[in-house]
Protein backbone atom coordinates (compact mmCIF):
# COMPACT_ATOMS: atom_id res chain seq x y z
CA UNK A 1 0.00 0.00 0.00
CA UNK A 2 0.97 3.36 -0.80
CA UNK A 3 0.03 4.82 -4.18
CA UNK A 4 -2.68 7.38 -3.55
CA UNK A 5 -6.10 6.26 -5.84
CA UNK A 6 -8.76 8.54 -4.33
CA UNK A 7 -7.41 12.16 -3.65
CA UNK A 8 -9.84 15.33 -2.84
CA UNK A 9 -8.92 18.33 -1.29
CA UNK A 10 -11.83 21.22 -0.12
CA UNK A 11 -14.63 18.98 -1.03
CA UNK A 12 -17.71 21.09 -0.59
CA UNK A 13 -21.25 20.41 -1.03
CA UNK A 14 -24.11 22.80 -0.09
CA UNK A 15 -27.61 22.75 -0.71
CA UNK A 16 -28.88 25.78 -1.08
CA UNK A 17 -27.26 28.84 0.66
CA UNK A 18 -27.03 27.72 4.37
CA UNK A 19 -27.47 23.78 3.84
CA UNK A 20 -23.84 22.13 4.07
CA UNK A 21 -23.42 18.41 3.67
CA UNK A 22 -19.81 18.29 3.27
CA UNK A 23 -17.31 21.27 4.07
CA UNK A 24 -13.87 21.49 2.68
CA UNK A 25 -13.61 17.58 3.22
CA UNK A 26 -9.74 16.08 2.51
CA UNK A 27 -9.28 12.74 2.51
CA UNK A 28 -6.66 10.25 0.84
CA UNK A 29 -7.57 6.19 -0.12
CA UNK A 30 -4.34 4.38 -0.94
CA UNK A 31 -3.76 1.61 -3.39
CA UNK A 32 -4.76 -1.45 -1.78
CA UNK A 33 -6.06 -0.84 1.55
CA UNK A 34 -9.90 -1.22 3.11
CA UNK A 35 -10.12 2.45 4.06
CA UNK A 36 -13.35 2.84 7.03
CA UNK A 37 -15.24 5.89 6.44
CA UNK A 38 -16.76 6.28 10.03
CA UNK A 39 -19.58 8.52 11.03
CA UNK A 40 -22.75 9.05 12.65
CA UNK A 41 -26.22 9.39 10.17
CA UNK A 42 -26.34 12.69 8.40
CA UNK A 43 -22.22 13.18 8.62
CA UNK A 44 -22.06 13.40 5.33
CA UNK A 45 -20.40 10.33 4.25
CA UNK A 46 -23.23 9.03 1.27
CA UNK A 47 -23.30 12.77 -0.08
CA UNK A 48 -19.47 12.34 -0.28
CA UNK A 49 -19.23 9.09 -1.65
CA UNK A 50 -21.88 10.25 -4.75
CA UNK A 51 -19.50 12.73 -5.51
CA UNK A 52 -16.59 10.44 -5.94
CA UNK A 53 -18.85 8.29 -8.14
CA UNK A 54 -20.02 11.66 -10.36
CA UNK A 55 -23.17 11.02 -8.87
CA UNK A 56 -23.28 14.41 -7.71
CA UNK A 57 -21.32 17.59 -8.25
CA UNK A 58 -19.11 19.26 -5.47
CA UNK A 59 -19.81 23.01 -4.92
CA UNK A 60 -16.01 23.61 -4.43
CA UNK A 61 -12.91 21.31 -4.40
CA UNK A 62 -10.75 19.01 -6.48
CA UNK A 63 -10.64 15.16 -6.67
CA UNK A 64 -9.22 12.03 -8.23
CA UNK A 65 -10.43 9.09 -8.70
CA UNK A 66 -7.82 6.63 -9.82
CA UNK A 67 -5.77 9.98 -11.18
CA UNK A 68 -8.79 11.07 -13.48
CA UNK A 69 -10.83 14.22 -12.18
CA UNK A 70 -14.12 13.36 -10.23
CA UNK A 71 -17.21 12.10 -12.55
CA UNK A 72 -14.68 11.48 -15.07
CA UNK A 73 -15.66 8.04 -17.65
CA UNK A 74 -12.03 7.29 -17.78
CA UNK A 75 -11.47 7.41 -14.00
CA UNK A 76 -14.92 5.63 -13.32
CA UNK A 77 -14.23 2.78 -15.72
CA UNK A 78 -12.30 1.18 -13.05
CA UNK A 79 -14.64 1.97 -9.82
CA UNK A 80 -17.37 -0.42 -8.98
CA UNK A 81 -20.14 1.29 -6.45
CA UNK A 82 -23.14 0.26 -4.23
CA UNK A 83 -24.60 3.49 -2.76
CA UNK A 84 -27.42 3.17 0.03
CA UNK A 85 -29.54 0.02 -0.90
CA UNK A 86 -29.16 -2.04 -3.99
CA UNK A 87 -32.33 -1.71 -6.53
CA UNK A 88 -32.99 -4.19 -9.25
CA UNK A 89 -36.31 -5.55 -10.73
CA UNK A 90 -38.02 -7.76 -7.86
CA UNK A 91 -39.55 -10.45 -10.24
CA UNK A 92 -36.50 -10.89 -11.97
CA UNK A 93 -33.71 -13.25 -10.49
CA UNK A 94 -30.56 -12.21 -9.95
CA UNK A 95 -28.64 -14.03 -12.92
CA UNK A 96 -31.22 -12.22 -15.09
CA UNK A 97 -30.35 -8.81 -13.38
CA UNK A 98 -26.62 -9.17 -13.70
CA UNK A 99 -27.14 -9.80 -17.39
CA UNK A 100 -29.33 -6.93 -17.82
CA UNK A 101 -26.68 -4.65 -16.36
CA UNK A 102 -24.07 -6.18 -18.08
CA UNK A 103 -25.73 -5.81 -21.44
CA UNK A 104 -26.25 -2.10 -20.67
CA UNK A 105 -22.48 -1.39 -19.19
CA UNK A 106 -21.01 -3.33 -21.99
CA UNK A 107 -19.71 -6.33 -20.19
CA UNK A 108 -18.95 -9.45 -20.74
CA UNK A 109 -21.44 -11.59 -19.85
CA UNK A 110 -19.17 -13.97 -18.96
CA UNK A 111 -18.29 -11.56 -16.03
CA UNK A 112 -21.91 -12.63 -14.31
CA UNK A 113 -20.81 -16.10 -13.20
CA UNK A 114 -17.42 -15.20 -11.97
CA UNK A 115 -19.14 -11.96 -9.65
CA UNK A 116 -21.66 -14.99 -8.64
CA UNK A 117 -19.03 -17.22 -7.50
CA UNK A 118 -16.98 -14.04 -5.82
CA UNK A 119 -20.13 -13.15 -3.44
CA UNK A 120 -20.96 -16.85 -3.33
CA UNK A 121 -24.42 -16.59 -4.77
CA UNK A 122 -24.16 -18.99 -7.81
CA UNK A 123 -26.66 -21.91 -5.68
CA UNK A 124 -29.51 -19.07 -5.54
CA UNK A 125 -28.74 -16.94 -8.64
CA UNK A 126 -31.71 -18.35 -9.92
CA UNK A 127 -34.22 -17.17 -7.52
CA UNK A 128 -36.60 -14.07 -7.82
CA UNK A 129 -34.76 -10.95 -6.33
CA UNK A 130 -38.06 -10.28 -4.27
CA UNK A 131 -37.09 -13.11 -2.33
CA UNK A 132 -33.87 -12.82 -1.28
CA UNK A 133 -32.91 -11.98 2.45
CA UNK A 134 -31.73 -8.26 2.92
CA UNK A 135 -27.93 -10.50 3.53
CA UNK A 136 -28.37 -12.40 -0.24
CA UNK A 137 -29.98 -8.56 -1.96
CA UNK A 138 -26.48 -7.25 -0.71
CA UNK A 139 -24.32 -9.84 -1.91
CA UNK A 140 -26.30 -9.33 -5.20
CA UNK A 141 -25.41 -5.39 -5.16
CA UNK A 142 -21.96 -6.13 -4.19
CA UNK A 143 -21.82 -8.98 -7.49
CA UNK A 144 -23.12 -5.93 -9.94
CA UNK A 145 -20.12 -3.44 -8.19
CA UNK A 146 -17.85 -5.83 -9.37
CA UNK A 147 -18.54 -6.71 -12.47
CA UNK A 148 -16.57 -4.75 -14.61
CA UNK A 149 -13.32 -5.95 -12.28
CA UNK A 150 -12.87 -2.60 -10.77
CA UNK A 151 -9.68 -1.33 -8.97
CA UNK A 152 -11.67 0.36 -6.25
CA UNK A 153 -15.01 -0.97 -4.54
CA UNK A 154 -16.77 1.83 -3.49
CA UNK A 155 -19.66 0.49 -0.50
CA UNK A 156 -22.14 2.57 1.24
CA UNK A 157 -23.35 1.26 4.28
CA UNK A 158 -23.41 -2.55 3.13
CA UNK A 159 -24.45 -4.23 6.29
CA UNK A 160 -26.99 -1.85 7.09
CA UNK A 161 -30.01 -3.48 8.61
CA UNK A 162 -28.60 -6.53 8.36
CA UNK A 163 -29.19 -9.05 11.44
CA UNK A 164 -25.56 -10.39 12.77
CA UNK A 165 -25.17 -12.97 10.97
CA UNK A 166 -25.70 -11.42 7.77
CA UNK A 167 -23.61 -8.73 8.90
CA UNK A 168 -20.64 -11.34 9.88
CA UNK A 169 -20.68 -12.48 6.27
CA UNK A 170 -20.44 -9.35 4.49
CA UNK A 171 -17.69 -8.80 6.82
CA UNK A 172 -15.93 -12.06 5.52
CA UNK A 173 -16.87 -11.05 1.61
CA UNK A 174 -15.21 -7.60 2.12
CA UNK A 175 -11.52 -9.19 3.59
CA UNK A 176 -11.77 -11.87 1.16
CA UNK A 177 -12.38 -8.93 -1.89
CA UNK A 178 -9.51 -7.30 -0.27
CA UNK A 179 -7.28 -10.10 -0.29
CA UNK A 180 -7.84 -10.44 -3.97
CA UNK A 181 -6.48 -7.20 -4.36
CA UNK A 182 -9.12 -4.49 -4.64
CA UNK A 183 -8.99 -1.66 -2.86
CA UNK A 184 -12.37 -0.88 -0.68
CA UNK A 185 -13.91 2.75 0.40
CA UNK A 186 -16.28 1.34 2.98
CA UNK A 187 -18.74 3.77 4.48
CA UNK A 188 -20.16 2.54 8.11
CA UNK A 189 -21.37 3.88 11.43
CA UNK A 190 -20.85 0.91 13.10
CA UNK A 191 -17.83 0.60 15.32
CA UNK A 192 -17.00 -2.92 15.22
CA UNK A 193 -17.50 -3.14 11.85
CA UNK A 194 -14.64 -0.70 10.88
CA UNK A 195 -12.58 -2.09 13.56
CA UNK A 196 -12.27 -5.62 12.66
CA UNK A 197 -11.79 -5.10 8.98
CA UNK A 198 -10.33 -1.35 8.06
CA UNK A 199 -6.81 -0.70 7.24
CA UNK A 200 -7.11 3.39 8.04
CA UNK A 201 -9.97 4.99 8.90
CA UNK A 202 -11.46 8.73 8.42
CA UNK A 203 -14.01 9.91 11.19
CA UNK A 204 -16.63 12.59 9.68
CA UNK A 205 -18.82 14.70 11.22
CA UNK A 206 -20.79 17.68 10.12
CA UNK A 207 -19.38 17.34 6.80
CA UNK A 208 -15.73 17.42 8.02
CA UNK A 209 -13.20 14.61 8.36
CA UNK A 210 -11.84 15.58 11.54
CA UNK A 211 -9.16 12.37 12.45
CA UNK A 212 -7.81 9.89 9.44
CA UNK A 213 -5.25 7.44 10.28
CA UNK A 214 -5.14 3.50 12.06
CA UNK A 215 -6.65 2.46 14.44
CA UNK A 216 -3.43 2.26 16.24
CA UNK A 217 -2.87 5.94 15.18
CA UNK A 218 -6.73 7.28 16.52
CA UNK A 219 -6.01 5.17 19.90
CA UNK A 220 -2.99 6.88 20.24
CA UNK A 221 -0.09 6.11 23.35
CA UNK A 222 -1.48 2.81 25.41
CA UNK A 223 -1.38 4.09 28.96
CA UNK A 224 -0.79 1.67 32.33
CA UNK A 225 -3.70 1.51 35.02
CA UNK A 226 -1.63 0.99 38.14
CA UNK A 227 -3.23 0.42 41.53
CA UNK A 228 -0.25 1.19 44.59
CA UNK A 229 0.17 2.28 48.45
CA UNK A 230 1.28 3.87 49.52
CA UNK A 231 -0.09 6.60 46.72
CA UNK A 232 2.51 9.11 47.75
CA UNK A 233 5.52 6.89 47.71
CA UNK A 234 4.01 5.53 44.47
CA UNK A 235 3.75 8.87 42.64
CA UNK A 236 7.34 9.73 43.70
CA UNK A 237 9.12 6.69 42.05
CA UNK A 238 6.74 6.62 38.90
CA UNK A 239 7.45 10.78 38.80
CA UNK A 240 11.13 10.19 38.98
CA UNK A 241 11.84 7.23 36.18
CA UNK A 242 13.26 8.41 32.90
CA UNK A 243 10.84 6.31 30.46
CA UNK A 244 7.84 6.92 31.63
CA UNK A 245 6.22 10.36 29.62
CA UNK A 246 2.99 11.27 31.59
CA UNK A 247 1.96 10.09 35.57
CA UNK A 248 -1.72 11.03 36.22
CA UNK A 249 -3.54 10.32 39.71
CA UNK A 250 -7.18 9.92 39.84
CA UNK A 251 -9.43 8.15 42.34
CA UNK A 252 -6.40 6.65 44.29
CA UNK A 253 -5.20 5.09 40.60
CA UNK A 254 -2.18 6.06 38.38
CA UNK A 255 -2.68 6.06 34.39
CA UNK A 256 0.87 5.80 33.13
CA UNK A 257 1.60 7.06 29.53
CA UNK A 258 4.89 5.06 28.41
CA UNK A 259 5.86 1.80 26.69
CA UNK A 260 3.71 -0.81 27.56
CA UNK A 261 6.21 -3.39 27.38
CA UNK A 262 7.93 -1.79 30.65
CA UNK A 263 5.39 -2.73 32.79
CA UNK A 264 7.78 -5.30 34.58
CA UNK A 265 10.54 -3.16 35.21
CA UNK A 266 8.06 -0.31 36.70
CA UNK A 267 6.41 -3.05 39.15
CA UNK A 268 9.83 -3.93 39.81
CA UNK A 269 11.12 -0.47 40.87
CA UNK A 270 7.57 -0.05 43.08
CA UNK A 271 8.21 -3.44 44.72
CA UNK A 272 12.03 -2.01 44.97
CA UNK A 273 10.93 0.97 46.90
CA UNK A 274 8.37 -1.22 49.22
CA UNK A 275 5.29 0.00 47.28
CA UNK A 276 2.82 -2.83 46.83
CA UNK A 277 1.35 -3.13 43.65
CA UNK A 278 -2.56 -4.19 43.84
CA UNK A 279 -3.21 -3.75 40.16
CA UNK A 280 -1.29 -2.82 36.73
CA UNK A 281 -2.77 -3.58 33.43
CA UNK A 282 -3.03 -1.67 30.06
CA UNK A 283 -5.29 0.64 29.61
CA UNK A 284 -6.31 0.58 25.72
CA UNK A 285 -8.57 3.66 24.66
CA UNK A 286 -11.57 1.64 22.81
CA UNK A 287 -12.68 2.82 18.88
CA UNK A 288 -16.43 4.20 20.83
CA UNK A 289 -14.21 5.80 23.02
CA UNK A 290 -12.44 8.07 19.90
CA UNK A 291 -15.32 8.08 18.36
CA UNK A 292 -17.72 9.28 20.74
CA UNK A 293 -14.65 12.44 21.75
CA UNK A 294 -14.09 13.22 18.29
CA UNK A 295 -17.47 13.40 16.95
CA UNK A 296 -18.87 15.20 19.97
CA UNK A 297 -15.46 18.01 20.21
CA UNK A 298 -16.90 18.25 16.55
CA UNK A 299 -20.46 18.83 17.10
CA UNK A 300 -19.73 21.39 19.79
CA UNK A 301 -17.31 23.42 17.64
CA UNK A 302 -19.79 23.24 14.90
CA UNK A 303 -22.60 24.81 17.15
CA UNK A 304 -20.09 27.51 18.66
CA UNK A 305 -19.82 28.29 14.70
CA UNK A 306 -23.39 28.78 14.11
CA UNK A 307 -24.06 30.71 16.79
Amino acid sequence: MGETIVKVENLTKRYGKQSIAVDHLNMNVRKGEVYGFLGPNGAGKTTTLRMLLGLTRPTSGTGEVLGKPLGSSDGLAKVGGLIEYPAFYPYLSGRKNLIIMAKYSGTPLSRVDVVLEEVEMTKSAKYNFKSYSLGMKQRIGIAAALLKDPELLVLDEPTNGLDPKGMAEIRSLIRKLSKEGRTVLLSSHFLGEVEQICDRIGVIQNGKLVKEGTVEDLRGQVKLFIRATPAESALRVLKGMKDIDDVQEKDGAFYVTTDPSLSGSISHKLAENKIEVSELRNLERSLEDIFIELTESETLLHKKEVL
